[in-house]
């Protein structure tokens, strides 16, 4: 974690399990724990901790109602993730263009 003691999105987002729970907040304005542990092979222990990691690193918010917690999608860490893919997608696309170029020199010849 960093000095801050917040979890890096990177870190956060690496396992398949805080992908879906990120997808499933997405989706929902805002889910109880036992909602989302429905959609997984694992107790609510294991998805809490999962929620925890996601929190830590702010891409989950939770809030009290009642006895129960209410875990909503906090989106605006993935711009950080977005904002390095795009800068390898602009890679990735002129290196394509010059290699469509190459290729189109070739079959000239």
């Amino acid at each position: 974690m960093t000095e801050n003691n917040q979890r890096d999105v990177f870190d956060a987002i690496a396992d398949p399990t805080r992908r879906e729970l990120i997808r499933l907040l997405a989706e929902a304005k805002e889910l109880p724990l036992h909602e989302l542990t429905a959609h997984f092979e694992m107790g609510r222990t294991a998805v809490s901790k999962h929620l925890t990691v996601l929190k830590e690193a702010g891409l989950v918010e939770d809030r009290k109602v009642g006895r129960e917690t209410l875990f909503r999608l906090n989106a605006s860490p993935l711009r950080e993730i977005q904002d390095w893919v795009a800068f390898y997608s602009r890679f990735w696309t002129l290196n394509m263009m010059r290699l469509g170029q190459l290729l189109e020199e070739d079959e000239e010849k």
